[in-house]
C-alpha cells in the first residue's frame, strides 16, 4: 500500500512538472510585452550603398506581364511619388502597375547608417520585411530563402556568383554571401542596442525565380522537385504551346504555391485548417529557419524569431511542428503571425486558433486598431467609447491572457493605408483606400484636425496591452494611401524632397504639397515610447476600464506598485474628472500635477501616475 501510494504521488509530481514545463514551453518570450516594434521595409527605408543599386536583370522575373524597359534606371529618393518614371511613360498599364517596376535602392548599410536614429526614437525590436533574395520591391516572390538580397549586400556579382555553386537543396554546401554578413553584422550592432530583431517570410509560396521550381521547368516531371507544387499540367513537347500550369497563390502566376498535404478539414483563406506541406519543402523550410537563428551554431548571432505571412494559408499540423522546431533551436524566439481578412473587407480573422500555446506567440493585431480608428478619428461609422470598450474586451477575452500582453499591436503597415491618411479619410478601414479604387480618397497632407486626433491614438496605443507597432516613416509625419503608396521612401530630415502632387495621378490642374521631416511629430512618438519604457506598468500591469460615456473614455493600468489613470475626450466640450481623495497624480504628458479632480478639454487627454 504505501509503495502504491509513493508511486501515486510521483506520478503526481510527474504529471504537474510535465504540465508546468508545457506552459513554459508554451508561453511566449518574457521580453515580448515590453518591446516597441518598428517595422522596416529596406528597399524604401535608406540608401546607404549606391554601388549596389538593383539593375534591370536583378529585378527580372519571367512571369512578368511587361518587360523592364531597356532604359529602365533607379528612381531618385527625393522625387514627387506621383510624377511618372520617364521609362514608364510607354509601358501598359495604369500608375500603380508600373509603380511595380520602381527601386529606390534602399539596403542593409542605409539601415546600419540608421541605427543611432533608431535609439533615439526609443525603439526595442526590429520587424524587417523580407529580406530574402528576390526580384520584387516586397521580396515574398523569393529566388531563394537562403540569402539575404543580393542588392541589399555590398557585392551582388560576388553574391551570385557564391550562390551559383552551392546546391540549394543541401545545407552542408550553403555559404555567407557578403549580404549575408552585412546582416548578421547588423543582427550583432542591434543586439548590443539591446533591439531584438524578427524577418518575414512566406513558407506559403516562393517567385518562379525559385531554385527548385526553376527546374521543374526545365525538366518538367522528371524533376526531383516535382512534388514541391501544385502542377495542374506539364508541358508537351510536341505541341508549340507551353501547357505548364500550377497553383499560385491566389491565382497569382507570380506566387507559386508550395503544395499542401495530408489535409484532414476544409481548406478556404480566412479559415484554419488541419493540413501539412510537402514533406521535403518542409525539410528545407527547417534548415533555412535554423540557418538565421543559429548561424554557424550560434543563437546568440542570430535574429529573435520570424513574422509568418499569410499564415491562415497553411495547415495547423505545420504550425504546430514548426513551432516545436523553432523553440528547439531557441526557446525564447518569438513567432507572429499573419492572421487578417476572413472576409474582406467586413471581417476580420479569430486569432484564437493561433494563440493556444501550441503555434504563434503572437498575430498582428490589426483588430484593436480598427476599433479604435473608428472612435479617435472622424469617421462615417463612429464607435463610442463604450462600443470601443466592449470592442477591446471582446478582442482580449478571446486570448489567453499571457498572449493578450505578446500581441503586436498593429496599426499601419506596407499593407495599408499610412496612420495620418488612415484618420484624414472618413470611409472604412482599408475600403476603397487608394486612388485608384476611390477618386476621392485624400492623399495629401492631412489637416490640423487629423494630426490632434492621431496623437490621441497613439497615446492609447501606448498604454493598453499589447506591444506597441510603428510602420517605418509613420513618426517622421508621412502620409500615403493604401499600398503601393504607404511604401514611398522615406522622408529623412538631411534630404530636400520634391513637392508632391496633392491630387495625386488624378486628371486637372496639379495643386502641390510640400514633403518633409516633421521634427514635431517625431518628438511626440520619442516621449509616449519614453513615457511606456520608464513606465512598466503600461506593459505588464493590469487595465481596468473605469469610466467611458459617448465619447469620454477613462482606464486605468495598475499592479501592486503602481497605477496610471488614461483619459480621453472625443468631444469638443470639456468635462471634469474626478480623481481619488487624497491622492497626488502627475500628468506625464505635460508634468501638471492634480488633486481631487482633472478637466480634460475638448480633443485633449491625460495620463495620470499616482504618486
Amino acid at each position: 500500500m504505501v509503495k502504491f501510494r509513493f508511486f501515486i504521488l510521483m506520478l503526481s509530481l510527474f504529471s504537474l512538472n510535465a504540465s508546468a514545463q508545457h506552459i513554459a514551453t508554451a508561453a511566449p518570450p518574457a521580453w515580448a510585452p515590453e518591446v516597441v516594434w518598428y517595422q522596416i521595409f529596406v528597399e524604401r527605408f535608406n540608401n546607404g550603398d549606391r554601388t549596389n543599386d538593383p539593375t534591370a536583370e536583378s529585378i527580372y522575373a519571367r512571369s512578368d506581364y511587361y518587360k523592364v524597359p531597356a532604359n529602365w534606371t533607379v528612381t531618385p529618393w527625393a522625387g514627387n511619388w506621383y510624377k511618372e518614371d520617364d521609362w514608364a511613360e510607354n509601358l501598359e498599364g495604369d500608375f500603380y502597375s508600373k509603380l511595380q517596376l520602381r527601386r529606390y535602392g534602399g539596403d542593409l548599410q542605409g539601415v546600419m547608417d540608421k541605427l543611432d536614429y533608431l535609439e533615439e526614437l526609443g525603439v526595442t525590436a526590429i520587424y524587417f520585411n523580407p529580406l530574402n533574395d528576390a526580384p520584387s520591391l516586397h521580396k515574398f516572390d523569393a529566388r531563394n530563402w537562403r540569402h539575404i538580397d543580393i542588392n541589399f549586400g555590398p557585392d551582388p556579382e560576388g553574391d551570385i556568383r557564391i550562390i551559383s555553386e552551392e546546391d540549394p537543396s543541401d545545407p552542408s554546401t550553403w555559404k555567407w554571401t557578403s549580404a549575408d554578413k552585412l546582416f548578421l553584422k547588423l543582427v550583432d550592432e542591434m543586439h548590443k542596442r539591446d533591439m531584438k530583431v524578427i524577418v518575414d517570410y512566406s513558407w506559403n509560396h516562393t517567385g518562379v525565380e525559385f531554385w527548385a521550381m526553376k527546374d521543374i521547368m526545365e525538366n518538367q516531371q522528371k524533376s526531383k522537385f516535382v512534388d514541391w507544387y501544385d502542377i495542374e499540367s506539364f508541358d508537351d513537347s510536341g505541341t508549340p504551346e507551353n501547357e505548364f500550369k500550377y497553383h499560385g497563390w491566389f491565382d497569382l502566376e507570380s506566387l507559386p504555391e508550395i503544395k499542401k498535404v495530408n489535409i484532414t478539414t476544409t481548406r478556404r483563406p480566412g479559415h484554419p485548417y488541419e493540413g501539412d506541406i510537402n514533406k521535403a519543402a518542409k525539410k528545407h523550410i527547417f534548415a533555412v529557419s535554423k540557418r538565421w537563428l543559429s548561424p554557424d551554431g550560434d543563437t546568440d548571432k542570430g535574429i529573435d524569431g520570424y513574422r509568418l505571412d499569410v499564415a491562415d494559408h497553411i495547415g495547423l499540423g505545420f504550425w504546430r511542428d514548426y513551432r516545436k522546431f523553432v523553440k528547439s533551436v531557441k526557446p525564447d524566439a518569438y513567432l507572429i503571425g499573419e492572421i487578417w481578412w476572413e472576409s474582406w473587407p467586413d471581417k476580420l480573422m479569430n486569432p484564437a486558433p493561433y494563440m493556444q500555446g501550441d503555434i504563434f506567440d503572437a498575430v498582428m493585431f490589426y483588430h484593436l486598431y480598427r476599433s479604435a480608428r473608428y472612435f479617435f478619428a472622424n469617421t462615417e461609422l463612429k464607435l463610442n467609447a463604450q462600443q470601443l470598450t466592449d470592442s477591446l474586451n471582446s478582442q482580449w477575452n478571446r486570448l489567453p491572457k499571457p498572449m493578450r500582453y505578446s500581441m503586436m499591436n498593429t496599426a499601419a503597415t506596407h499593407d495599408s493605408p499610412r496612420l495620418l491618411t488612415s484618420f484624414y479619410n472618413r470611409g472604412l478601414y482599408k475600403y476603397w483606400a487608394k486612388p485608384n479604387d476611390d477618386p476621392a480618397y485624400k492623399t495629401g497632407k492631412p489637416d490640423k484636425e487629423t494630426y490632434k486626433r492621431l496623437k490621441l491614438y497613439l497615446i492609447h496605443q501606448f498604454s493598453i496591452p499589447g506591444a506597441p507597432q510603428i510602420w517605418n516613416g509613420d513618426e517622421m509625419g508621412m502620409w500615403g494611401a493604401d499600398d503601393p503608396d504607404c511604401r514611398k521612401p522615406l522622408w529623412w530630415g538631411d534630404m530636400h524632397f520634391d513637392d508632391e502632387f496633392r491630387n495625386n495621378f488624378q486628371p486637372g490642374e496639379k495643386t502641390f504639397d510640400k514633403v518633409g521631416f516633421n521634427q514635431e511629430l517625431f518628438d511626440f512618438y520619442k516621449k509616449i515610447i519614453s513615457i511606456r519604457k520608464q513606465n512598466k506598468v503600461l506593459s505588464t500591469g493590469d487595465i481596468e476600464f473605469v469610466f467611458a460615456k459617448d465619447f469620454k473614455l477613462a482606464y486605468k493600468r495598475f499592479d501592486d506598485e503602481s497605477e496610471i489613470l488614461i483619459l480621453f475626450n472625443l468631444d469638443t466640450d470639456g468635462f471634469d474628472y474626478p480623481l481619488e481623495k487624497d491622492k497626488t497624480y502627475t500628468d506625464l504628458l505635460s508634468g501638471k500635477k492634480y488633486k481631487d479632480i482633472i478637466e480634460i478639454k475638448g480633443l485633449d487627454s491625460a495620463m495620470l501616475r499616482r504618486e
